[in-house]
């Protein structure tokens, strides 16, 4: 009876936390659907009056560009961001599993620590001059590699090649095989779920990046979704059921991903973190 009512309290506990951070999604859901006034005038309501769709229809356009090109834009980006990273990161992390005593190969795991600790406020001004010295400025390169690099992926991929045991490789090496062919024939395949998982996880993280996108654009051409939606408050005020909407479409898709693919991304954290 005991463990029956510590059970029951630990699901309780556990349900009203779970509500605690799913309280602000489902409220900006249903706020996309009430009026300005409505939103105004009864913030707390988590039921609209009626459905109205008019902030939908209002941010077809936002700022002259229609809402497909900055949809756009968050797709291209985040997806040539995510694969660069990732493939970046995971060749980095073997190098140092491979060889680390290598000088200075030590200061890289430091150096993602230090991205880590730093707030990306800090890192703005050195990134624009770098961007700008290197004549990419505005460009659809410079943003990309300036968000490609998730020092979490690195992590994930240093922890997990640890526990490949040193025996299967040096028993490759012994047979004649060639660096790249003890990566790609024995170490990727058994990588594989770890590879999906700091793809995922870089794909969730690179999605929501903006500062870079602000600090590094010289124009709307380059603006993704979380960029549109901050451009959407102005001067003259918040619309909030607009915002309220486009930030609905903006977390929707990865919301939806993480959903589908969280078993997989908690078992290649697992398997990265548990020492074999």
């Amino acid at each position: 009876m005991k463990r029956l009512i510590a059970r029951l309290a630990v699901y309780a506990t556990a349900s009203l936390v779970s509500l605690v951070f799913v309280y602000p999604f489902l409220w900006m859901l249903i706020s996309s659907f009430r009026t300005q006034s409505a939103i105004l005038s009864a913030p707390l309501r988590l039921w609209p009056e009626r459905f109205d769709l008019g902030a939908f229809r209002s941010i077809g356009q936002i700022g002259g560009d229609p809402l497909g090109h900055f949809v756009i834009n968050s797709v291209l980006i985040t997806l040539a961001a995510t694969a660069i990273g990732v493939c970046a990161t995971g060749l980095g992390a073997y190098a140092l599993y491979r060889r680390p005593n290598l000088p200075l190969f030590a200061s890289v795991r430091y150096g993602f620590l230090l991205t880590v600790m730093y707030p990306n406020m800090m890192l703005v001004i050195p990134l624009y001059f770098v961007v700008y010295h290197l004549g990419l400025l505005g460009s659809y390169a410079g943003i990309v590699l300036s968000v490609s690099l998730v020092p979490l992926t690195f992590f994930v991929f240093v922890q997990f090649f640890r526990t490949i045991p040193r025996e299967i490789i040096e028993a490759a090496s012994v047979d004649g095989a060639s660096e790249w062919a003890i990566f790609s024939r024995i170490v990727l395949p058994i990588a594989r779920p770890v590879v999906s998982t700091a793809t995922l996880i870089a794909f969730l993280l690179n999605w929501k990046q903006w500062l870079p996108v602000v600090v590094l654009s010289t124009t709307s051409d380059s603006y993704t979704l979380p960029v549109a939606l901050i451009s959407l408050n102005s001067e003259y005020g918040i619309n909030f059921q607009a915002t309220m909407a486009l930030a609905t479409l903006t977390v929707l898709p990865v919301v939806v991903l993480f959903l589908i693919t969280q078993r997989r991304v908690m078992d290649g954290i697992v398997a990265g973190a548990v020492k074999g």
